[in-house]
């Protein structure tokens, strides 16, 4: 491994110079500060990759209960962690409170079946602080202190219906006298391979208690699967200290202050637990957790083996609080002169106090001067979960379909099952994930959202992230792009080339060659689009869910053949703005190379004759003016599914303004572009063209202005879809006037559920029925601001309908970006929107700052729902935040 130039420490008067000197040192190869990072994820079992059931129940296959004494084939999870980018070590934190049954090494949920609306976790965790290069990330997590409530969460839990709320562990009390203890870890690097760990106890309860606190080590498992070429690492006790041997990550060194005592066992199965077989491991996966828990012997007291933890015992009086240190060093980053096996505590202090004021610094340098000390706060909280959402991702599916050479081969029928046309997959790298415990797997869509995001601190990552994507070991050779494991084969909406003219103009707007690489393998996926979800070639397209799950009053994916074909206002809308997006590549690419005029020329004809289509074919109602799916039933009957959603919304996100300037050398471009518009007028309604000479603009949109007016009447009506916390996916009048339709005899029918779903459609874990999601809103603000740049000034709308007030777009994108972020500021009464359910979240001083960034929001309350880390595309918060400080880095 590259050895690393040490840091000195410096305190720097000039906003966050020093991080961003990493990232440059990172960018350019002279420094690998993204070696070591938050890469552990918090949940592995009940995953698909983990899952080698016939009958594909990942949640059944591998469950909580598994978890500690079963090893992990394709990748690790843990509390607080951090690894390398290979995952071959890891590094977290595992604690007991002295009562519970088990440790604590990872956080607790339900799965699937247990939830009574989906998998959910049943802890409370935030990630309060990172900086780009993860010189510096914070974490913090309240442990009760009385027996945590496992068998009262599964049991309670699974008598609730779909109808009634979540039972989450503030509602079992066991956190109302406050006797549990607040946990911090921070993580600071001297340099990329020497990491300080400094975990804070404090006791919030009334009485003196003990707490055990373990910072556990350990290599992932990767010679157990029959791999000729890999030797088995090794860890062993060594003058106070653990040391770790291993061919693929060096010699590394973890030690504590003080004199922990030192447990070791092995990452392998515990099988005499789990199978009842009497040939196991002896010092097994679970062997620290048994020693622990129950005074087992069942840690090596040779001191040696692939697992162990520095034990620590700490006894802290009420209010008070403890720390405990622990450095991580690869062999040779230390300083010389340094002895090895001492603990310089003077130095890992300065190390910590240096990179909590660096950190400090960067981020004051990248909060808008404009923003509140609320908005400040939610910006650092919402990306430092996002930087902890980087995830190790490993899977390659023709291994995991057929096996490993030292375990029993599969069941035959899996072969028949998930994914197995996917055997191309083959993932090894570190992916910024939806959510780290819900959804601790890539899912395409977000992943667009989350670049965007990260964009704005780290675009070198994030233009990594969006090419890695549309790499061979991900994109099928057909020129589809993987949903997300549980069925690689799903569609999600085609953003991934919005999200690099995002982040291509975030980043100065001068990478050619990224915008080039993207655009081709892009050009590939369109024609898989064009080629599969087209119907019969007349410009309309299907496209299934399309990540917007139970949004209409049927499952749009699964639709027999036999009864009849939907064509998706969305889906198509969705080809229209893909076809935009790659014509404004084209245009930029053309710029510096003209050769790429035809190929824009390709997508301006494909968008206008997409754009036909979805204007002429049925699914624009023009005395709703709104945009419905449309049902042609095999008898011959076509059945609008008239529900005012999303979906209907989708055709404003599809417009492009381009100046005359841009296009002035393309003759060719102009002069066929004259051509086809004279030659297909019905397709006219998409371009309007304003202004003379170099300073005109041209708009390309699927809905022309006066509809687009006519639209937003009704979705700006605060009893309709403007709720006060921004867009809903379902309008609030369907309340009282749900929507039904009969398909070949069975009815389907939906009407607006503001919270949490009441069916099981995908899962039940989501609802897209009513609540408040952050990516479509986003698009749709970026869609007004984009129209505002044709016509400034010219479209007045009412905002909200009823109030007498006219915003031109401009205007109306910032009151719905301030109705977003409001979700996380407190109102007068000290609640946040998003928290308002429990008063310990509103009251409590040691809750209080800290924010959940959740899945989606009731569309009437704003109470948050879903998974609660979903700093994927809910840190587009800190998007908004960052979009007031320069609106000039809008496309």
């Amino acid at each position: 491994m590259a050895k690393s130039r040490r840091v000195d420490h410096q305190v720097i008067s000039s906003g966050g110079d020093f991080e961003r000197r990493r990232l440059a040192a990172a960018n350019d190869g002279s420094q690998p500060w993204r070696d070591w990072g938050p890469y552990l994820a918090e949940r592995a079992w009940g995953s698909v990759r983990e899952d080698y059931s016939a009958d594909g129940d990942a949640w059944a296959s591998f469950p909580h209960d598994h978890a500690r004494s079963r090893v992990y084939r394709w990748n690790e999870d843990g509390m607080a962690g951090f690894c390398d980018l290979e995952q071959n070590w890891c590094l977290s934190l595992s604690l007991w409170n002295g009562v519970d049954p088990i440790l604590k090494e990872r956080m607790f949920g339900l799965s699937g079946p247990q939830g009574n609306h989906g998998e959910d976790v049943k802890e409370y965790w935030w990630y309060t602080d990172a900086t780009p290069t993860h010189s510096w990330n914070s974490w913090r997590y309240h442990y009760p202190q009385s027996p945590y409530p496992y068998e009262d969460l599964v049991v309670t839990n699974a008598v609730r219906t779909k109808s009634e709320p979540e039972y989450e562990l503030l509602d079992t009390g066991i956190f109302d006298s406050s006797k549990y203890w607040v946990v911090s870890v921070d993580y600071a690097k001297e340099n990329p391979h020497d990491l300080m760990m400094l975990i804070t106890v404090e006791n919030a309860g009334p009485e003196t208690a003990t707490l055990r606190v373990l910072p556990t080590f350990w290599f992932r498992n990767t010679w157990r699967w029959g791999d000729a070429d890999v030797e088995p690492p090794r860890l062993s006790a060594h003058e106070g200290s653990i040391v770790a041997q291993s061919p693929r990550a060096g010699t590394l060194r973890l030690t504590g202050e003080g004199s922990p005592r030192m447990l070791f066992c092995d990452n392998e199965t515990n099988v005499r637990r789990l199978y009842e077989r009497a040939n196991g491991p002896e010092f097994p996966k679970d062997g620290i957790n048994d020693f622990v828990v129950a005074g087992a012997p069942s840690v090596n007291p040779a001191m040696q083996g692939t697992k162990a933890a520095l034990d620590y015992e700490v006894t802290v009086a009420p209010g008070a609080s403890t720390l405990i240190r622990i450095r991580l060093s690869e062999e040779g980053s230390v300083a010389s002169g340094e002895a090895p096996t001492s603990f310089d505590t003077v130095a890992f202090d300065q190390c910590v106090a240096a990179r909590r004021l660096e950190a400090d610094q960067y981020w004051a340098s990248i909060t808008p001067a404009n923003s509140s000390s609320e908005e400040a706060n939610i910006l650092r909280q919402a990306m430092a979960g996002l930087l902890w959402s980087k995830q190790f991702y490993h899977f390659n599916v023709k291994r995991w379909l057929s096996g490993d050479a030292t375990s029993a081969p599969p069941p035959s029928q899996r072969a028949f099952n998930r994914n197995n046309d996917w055997i191309h997959l083959n993932a090894h790298d570190v992916l910024l994930m939806p959510d780290v415990w819900e959804y601790p797997w890539f899912a395409n869509w977000d992943h667009a959202f989350h670049c965007v995001t990260i964009a704005h601190i780290d675009p070198e990552f994030a233009k990594a992230q969006l090419i890695l994507m549309l790499r061979e070991w991900y994109m099928h050779s057909s020129g589809q792009l993987p949903a997300y494991e549980w069925n690689f084969s799903d569609v999600n909406p085609p953003t991934h080339a919005w999200a690099a003219l995002q982040v291509f103009v975030l980043d100065g707007g001068k990478d050619f060659d990224f915008l080039a690489k993207v655009f081709h393998k892009l050009m590939v996926n369109f024609t898989w689009w064009i080629n599969v979800k087209g119907h019969n070639d007349d410009g309309v397209f299907t496209g299934g869910f399309l990540g917007l799950d139970n949004i209409a009053p049927l499952n749009r994916s699964t639709l027999p053949a036999s009864v009849g074909t939907i064509e998706q206002a969305d889906a198509t809308a969705w080809m229209a703005m893909y076809a935009l997006d790659l014509l404004n590549m084209a245009l930029r690419l053309s710029a510096e190379n003209v050769a790429y005029e035809d190929v824009a020329t390709k997508f301006i004809e494909h968008f206008l004759r997409i754009a036909g289509a979805e204007n002429n074919s049925g699914m624009w109602d023009d005395d709703d003016a709104f945009f419905y799916d449309m049902v042609h039933l095999v008898e011959g009957r076509d059945v609008p599914l008239k529900v005012r959603s999303l979906v209907g919304l989708v055709p404003v996100l599809a417009s492009f303004v381009y100046h005359e300037s841009t296009v002035s050398h393309l003759e060719d471009f102009r002069s066929r572009l004259s051509w086809f518009l004279s030659h297909n007028p019905e397709q006219s309604v998409a371009y309007q063209a304003r202004g003379d000479g170099e300073d005109a603009t041209h708009l390309l949109t699927l809905v022309d202005p006066e509809r687009l007016k006519r639209m937003l009447a009704n979705v700006f009506d605060e009893d309709s879809l403007l709720s006060p916390y921004g867009i809903r996916s379902i309008s609030a009048y369907h309340r009282d006037h749900p929507f039904s339709v009969d398909i070949n005899g069975a009815q389907a029918s939906v009407d607006y559920e503001p919270g949490e779903s009441t069916s099981g459609l995908f899962g039940g874990n989501s609802n897209w029925r009513g609540p408040v999601w952050f990516p479509l809103n986003i698009l749709f603000i970026e869609a007004l601001r984009n129209y505002e740049t044709h016509c400034p000034g010219d479209v007045l709308v009412e905002f909200p309908k009823g109030s007498g007030t006219s915003m031109t777009l401009d205007a109306v994108a910032d009151a719905l970006s301030h109705r977003l972020i409001s979700l996380f500021i407190p109102s007068e009464g000290g609640a946040r929107p998003s928290d308002a359910r429990y008063r310990t979240l509103v009251e409590d001083p040691r809750w209080k700052p800290y924010v959940f960034f959740y899945e989606y929001f009731h569309g009437d309350t704003g109470q948050g729902l879903g998974a609660s880390h979903q700093t994927g595309w809910t840190s587009t918060v800190a998007h908004l935040i960052l979009r007031s400080r320069d609106r000039r880095v809008g496309l």
